[in-house]
């Protein structure tokens, strides 16, 4: 059985097709959207036209690597949060594009969120459908997002810490652009830091399980201000993520002893911050960045999940 996935979030178009007999993902289509240099992010009215014109072009990519006649369900994100009161218009044109698909077919249409396509993604990289049942820490890390989240499977059971400010792909986009990079700039943030040999000792400003991180912008600023390297600066911006991260996430296994740690979002698939946490946490899950970053997989997933095609797996 194939199940399809749409996700149309304000950073990028995404499709995924999932094979539940094989269990695994057989293939998928992403596309950014594009941000003039400078500039970070989009309107919302820009981001519905870009997904607009990229949704075409993607599932004719899709219908190239797989018999999309098979495809028995579809998933699509129709908001960020599975909480009442989130929206963006973004995700209404993965949610018509989804729609169409289904009624046409005659097959369900499951409807989800950005947020728990996330979460589906990164546990099912991290262990198949073991953690599915199971409780567990998961952070959400992104560009509009620093959740610590206690979670039941893929579906949030409350939200343990955030940021009170700055997100913490906002930090690192904010650096980037300001380098001279094209939003969104993680790649190229991670690309320079790679490059630092230099130790850093990162800071972080982190209560209990909350987090503020405005004070890491104005940090970065005025370490290049001072003359430092644009690599260096990289390198502490990144780092100081992946302590505050930690320190939330041991404050998280205070309270909620022995219970996994999975890291979800675009800024976790981050090697250097990888390395960091897992380096200090024993039991901090990781995933692949084709499962940690905005796409389609995670929705393809639960897709699978709603309409019980969902055997015992392994990655």
């Amino acid at each position: 059985m194939l199940t399809l996935g749409f996700d149309t979030s304000n950073y990028a178009t995404s499709l995924a097709v999932f094979d539940t007999d094989a269990g695994e993902v057989v293939c998928d289509a992403k596309r950014f959207l594009p941000v003039r240099q400078g500039q970070l992010g989009l309107r919302q009215s820009d981001a519905v036209f870009h997904h607009t014109a990229a949704l075409p072009d993607l599932m004719s990519q899709i219908a190239a690597q797989t018999d999309l006649t098979k495809v028995e369900a579809v998933g699509v994100s129709e908001k960020p949060r599975p909480l009442e009161g989130s929206y963006m218009p973004c995700f209404l044109t993965g949610v018509s594009a989804a729609s169409a698909f289904a009624l046409a077919r005659g097959i369900p249409l499951v409807r989800s969120t950005h947020q728990q396509g996330h979460i589906a993604a990164a546990l099912f990289a991290a262990a198949g459908p073991d953690l599915f049942d199971q409780k567990a820490l998961v952070f959400h890390v992104s560009g509009g997002t620093t959740d610590l989240l206690l979670c039941q499977g893929p579906n949030p059971v409350a939200c343990l810490g955030t940021s009170s400010d700055l997100y913490a792909g906002q930090a690192v986009d904010r650096l980037g652009v300001r380098l001279g990079y094209a939003f969104p700039a993680g790649a190229e943030v991670s690309r320079l830091a790679a490059c630092c040999q230099e130790k850093i000792r990162p800071k972080a400003s982190v209560r209990g399980m909350q987090c503020s991180l405005s004070g890491l912008e104005n940090q970065c600023v005025q370490l290049l201000e001072q003359g430092q390297s644009p690599e260096y600066v990289c390198k502490y911006c990144l780092l100081c993520v992946a302590e505050t991260l930690y320190r939330m996430a041991r404050g998280a296994l205070e309270k909620y002893p022995g219970l996994p740690v999975v890291f979800a979002g675009g800024v976790m698939s981050n090697e250097m911050v990888r390395e960091y946490i897992t380096a200090r946490l024993s039991n901090a899950c990781f995933v692949p960045g084709k499962f940690a970053s905005d796409n389609a997989i995670g929705i393809s997933i639960l897709a699978a999940r709603e309409v019980g095609a969902w055997p015992t797996l392994s990655v």
